[in-house]
């Protein structure tokens, strides 16, 4: 159960969480600090499982017809699978969220369960923010929030400039992703930005976002804003030249 547990997480992503914790760790000065530990623990299997996790338990309609799936890019659950990942969930989060509460100061806390929250309302519903156009774009700045999380858990004053220089980078990155998956969400229903707004006009919105991103970064870290800026540019006007999402999905080939 445990490995398939693992395989539900997408390790391969992992590093979407593990990447910004370490690097607000070192945001605050050091390259490692011991008293970080909980927090780059629970974004390993916890977290990425409630992502995941989440998104596989209503996602089985499109999933099941989306090529991506089944191996890297996500699994196909069967339905029975449903309430054991679900208690995954609960059980291995649980812990950490209580810990966090009982150890780190409010602001830290009230950046945790936005972080929990955003996530699991990507997929959940009520709000099941990925159904919704724009708000399934805006939702995903939350890959961000370990940048402010990290410092303000520690007794830091979080960098503001670079957590909401990645917010916008992280929003602009979700919606151009979501141009390959145009087809299959579309066929389900699935109102995404992308499927609102169409290749061409994702990439603009993609872009004017990947822009505020790098003007941000600038203020922070100038070779940074030059990198991003180079490589948003390449995935934007690779698209552009052929505006399809069979396109935007050969670019990570």
């Amino acid at each position: 159960m445990l490995k398939r547990l693992i395989t539900i997480s997408r390790p391969v992503l992992w590093i979407n969480t593990i990447g910004t914790t370490l690097m607000a760790v070192w945001l605050t000065g050091e390259l490692w600090r011991w008293d970080s530990i909980w927090l780059l623990l629970w974004v390993t299997l916890p977290f990425n499982l409630l992502i995941y996790g989440i998104n596989d338990i209503f996602d089985q309609e499109t999933d099941n017809i989306n090529i991506r799936k089944g191996g890297f890019g996500g699994a196909k659950i069967d339905p029975k699978e449903v309430p054991w990942i679900a208690w995954g969930v609960v059980l291995l989060n649980a812990p950490f969220l209580i810990f966090f509460a009982l150890n780190y100061s409010v602001e830290a806390n009230i950046w945790i369960w936005a972080y929990s929250l955003c996530f699991l309302f990507y997929s959940a519903p009520p709000a099941r923010f990925k159904g919704r156009p724009f708000l399934d774009s805006i939702s995903n700045a939350d890959y961000a929030f370990p940048l402010a999380i990290v410092p303000l858990a520690l007794g830091e004053e979080p960098l503001w400039l670079a957590v909401f220089a990645l917010m916008a980078w992280s929003l602009a990155k979700h919606t151009y992703d979501a141009i390959q998956d145009i087809p299959q969400d579309s066929d389900t229903g699935i109102q995404t930005t992308a499927v609102h707004l169409g290749v061409k006009k994702t990439l603009i919105w993609s872009g004017f976002w990947w822009i505020v991103s790098t003007v941000l970064f600038a203020l922070v870290n100038i070779p940074v804003a030059i990198v991003n800026l180079l490589i948003a540019g390449y995935l934007v006007l690779t698209v552009w030249r052929q505006p399809t999402p069979k396109r935007a999905h050969d670019v990570y080939k």
